[in-house]
């Protein structure tokens, strides 16, 4: 199999960023625990990633090109390996907030370099496509795998016994690094012959554009609504519903499960249905599921939940939560990419991870700084406040897409 070294390392350094990245909500339950952080101090965890993100975001198209696509995936490597063993070493939450800031950071070379590296490594549209999707495939089994195997190493007579689960992580890197170091890839990487000053005003330009900006605003608010509810779903199992930390955690992986199987039917729906009535249905399902569920959470009692079979029934339905918000960003995205040139697509793309970064920030922020003011019961009914704004710039989008005679491709990919 042609390039198998470097197809095993991208599937692997995916795997990787995937798990940390989305571990969160896991270090925020974990630093309230183990660390005795109040909720709004555990939630600056969130401006630690993205923001690392987003800044990174904005120069890498600029320093990537001196450094190349492999010394880049090696460099971010091996400052995520130096992460995850300062966590392990370090115990602390200024360990955390590092290491989050090390992952954002890393992260933002890593997914340029592999979505570069897969037009290499592939040699048809079909092939591409194909491999495209098998990566983003590897994204959820990342995010799966941190919330079910990463709570094993809880330990309750041992509080320091989960920090293991980042010398796996850190053996994981470790291989990812020597399969890159010895593979071999003759591979140009694309100058784009701009400035950052260039790509900066492009990007003002296309601000100026009512899709662009419309878009923007969606972007924010359900960032905003996916990162409030899954940063702080892992809390909200522990002190609302009273599981035990194990537990807590892993139930959480219902959210990321049912993201994963709405974006699949999505995929297969959109052929035969207009996107915005999927993208409008799944808002309204997800508000509604909002009000039905969460007045379930309230009077449990105080016993801890330690077995499956004792589980309340709100904690397998709230999380059902991702099932209707699934669709709404790969579609839109797709929507507005379509909606534009193929020359706009790179600053475009900054925009998306920029205003993505703050409005994922903001929502861990704002539940975070209420989360005990409202109690955990009532906390998650502030999501309805984005979702009203999100049908609004949706039904706004669609009406700019029609006057700009832009029928709409599905793009299952949408991690931002």
């Amino acid at each position: 199999m042609k390039n198998l070294g470097i197809k095993i390392s991208l599937f692997l350094i995916y795997f990787v960023f995937a798990a940390l990245l989305n571990s969160v909500g896991i270090l925020v339950e974990r630093s309230q625990e183990v660390y005795d952080v109040l909720k709004e101090d555990a939630a600056i965890l969130e401006p630690f990633k993205d923001l690392s993100i987003a800044i990174v975001s904005f120069v890498i198209g600029s320093f990537l090109p001196k450094i190349g696509y492999k010394n880049g995936m090696l460099i971010s490597l091996a400052v995520v390996f130096l992460g995850c063993i300062g966590m392990y070493f370090g115990n602390s939450f200024w360990a955390v907030k590092i290491l989050f800031a090390t992952v954002g950071m890393s992260f933002a070379v890593v997914k340029v370099a592999v979505y570069a590296l897969i037009g290499f490594v592939t040699d048809s549209k079909k092939g591409h496509s194909r491999f495209m999707s098998l990566v983003e495939t590897v994204f959820m089994i990342g995010i799966i795998f941190m919330y079910i195997v990463f709570p094993l190493f809880f330990d309750e007579h041992d509080e320091n016994a989960w920090l293991r689960g980042y010398l796996l992580m850190s053996v994981i890197i470790a291989i990812s690094f020597f399969i890159i170091l010895f593979s071999k890839f003759d591979i140009e990487v694309e100058k784009s012959g701009k400035s950052l000053k260039e790509d900066l005003n492009t990007m003002f330009k296309l601000l100026l554009n009512p899709v662009i900006w419309t878009f923007a605003i969606f972007a924010f608010f359900y960032v905003m609504t996916e990162q409030g509810i899954m940063t702080w779903l892992p809390t909200f199992n522990k002190e609302t519903l009273n599981l035990v930390p194990k537990l807590a955690t892993q139930m959480a992986v219902i959210l990321m499960m049912s993201y994963a199987v709405g974006r699949f039917i999505t995929g297969i729906i959109v052929k035969y249905v207009k996107w915005i009535y999927i993208a409008i249905t799944g808002l309204i399902l997800a508000a509604v599921l909002v009000l039905i569920v969460l007045p379930m959470a309230q009077n449990l009692g105080e016993i801890k939940v330690s077995e499956f079979a004792d589980l309340p029934l709100v904690s397998f339905l709230f999380p059902m939560i991702g099932l209707f918000l699934a669709p709404l960003y790969p579609l839109v995205n797709s929507s507005v990419l379509s909606a534009v040139e193929k020359d706009q697509h790179s600053p475009l793309a900054g925009i998306i991870v920029f205003f993505s970064a703050i409005g994922g920030t903001s929502g861990s922020l704002i539940i975070g700084y209420m989360f005990d003011k409202f109690g955990g019961d009532k906390v998650f009914y502030l999501s309805l406040i984005p979702m009203a704004i999100i049908l609004f710039s949706l039904i706004r989008l669609n009406k700019l897409a029609k006057s700009n005679g832009n029928e709409v491709s599905f793009n299952s990919s949408g991690h931002h």
